[in-house]
């Protein structure tokens, strides 16, 4: 119990708090800020703009039906996100339809921290240079330049070491200026 004489919190719930305490308009707060790049991103993977804004939708409902929200959302999402994409290309797969094209890079969607570079290179020669890389590089590349995701959400995202994303980063930009 708090008396007049101790100091109360003034800390505004975050997002988070809102969504665990199930809150009035959290989960409409959580899809405006998220759907857009859960679009964009989804997009990339399945290259059809119905299957992302569906697939988006799809991220959206089941995490806002999980049992527990984590203290980072932005990496989780993209986490549901690809590991949802990846199972709708690999049951494309199996179903015998045609398969999908690799996913689009960065370069793709002009957002980012690479707009100059673009703008500034050829962008013929740059897509070229990036889709010459493996898939796990153009993957790390994406989700730090053309989602801004930091190199401790990429792991999350990719279920790996921090140490391998800083890695694969490392080797994916040597490759770009060596190719």
């Amino acid at each position: 119990m708090t008396t007049q004489s101790e100091p109360m919190d003034s800390r505004q719930p975050t997002l988070v708090d809102r969504l665990r305490a199930r809150a009035p308009g959290a989960s409409d707060e959580l899809i405006a800020e998220y759907r857009p790049a859960l679009v964009r991103f989804a997009y990339g993977y399945l290259g059809d703009s119905a299957a992302a804004e569906d697939a988006a939708q799809d991220v959206l409902v089941k995490a806002l039906g999980a049992s527990s929200t984590p203290d980072a959302v932005r990496p989780w999402l993209y986490r549901i996100a690809r590991n949802h994409c990846l199972n709708l290309v690999r049951n494309q797969r199996v179903r015998g339809e045609v398969a999908l094209p690799d996913r689009p890079t960065f370069v793709d969607s002009r957002t980012g921290h690479l707009t100059r570079l673009v703008r500034m290179e050829n962008e013929a020669e740059l897509r070229a240079r990036v889709e010459s890389l493996t898939h796990d590089h153009r993957e790390v590349l994406d989700l730090r330049y053309g989602e801004d995701l930091s190199r401790e959400e990429i792991a999350h995202v990719l279920d790996l070491p921090p140490s391998v994303v800083k890695s694969r980063l490392y080797e994916a930009m040597k490759r770009l200026r060596d190719v």
